[in-house]
């Protein structure tokens, strides 16, 4: 047993690791599933599966309100002449194609996701500012 940013815990057997990472990939929603098959079978999770499956979730209805947001204040920007076309010279660089078909921000997004799966098939606790910090108060042990 060993600790990791304020966590103690053992090697997650191999299925914790595959469910997180599934779990990252889905937008949470196979850590949704894990945690229903949880309740209605009366057995807690380790702490390895709630961090991961939690911050699955988290992260997906943060990106989800974020696109929402982000899409309200474009369509009303867009009614703005002076400001949308300052808005958009500042936009255009991050959404336009660059390499291999991807934009800068879809890169960072997938760098991001790539990262979080990664560690959780190894078994490690993946640490995003911010966001880890909200689940590791919220999830305990």
């Amino acid at each position: 047993m060993y600790s990791h940013n304020g966590y103690r815990y053992d090697n997650p057997y191999l299925i914790e690791r595959i469910v997180s990472a599934l779990s990252y990939l889905t937008a949470g929603f196979v850590g949704f599933i894990w945690l229903l098959l949880g309740i209605f079978t009366k057995s807690s999770l380790r702490p390895f599966m709630k961090y991961h499956i939690f911050q699955s979730i988290f992260l997906s209805i943060t990106y989800f309100l974020a696109v929402q947001i982000l899409g309200m204040l474009g369509s009303i920007i867009n009614f703005i002449p002076f400001v949308r076309n300052i808005f958009s010279m500042f936009l255009y660089p991050l959404i336009i194609p660059i390499l291999f078909g991807f934009s800068i921000i879809q890169i960072l997004i997938y760098t991001v996701l790539f990262y979080l799966v990664i560690t959780s098939l190894m078994g490690k606790y993946s640490y995003l500012p911010w966001i880890s910090d909200i689940i590791k108060m919220n999830v305990r042990n």
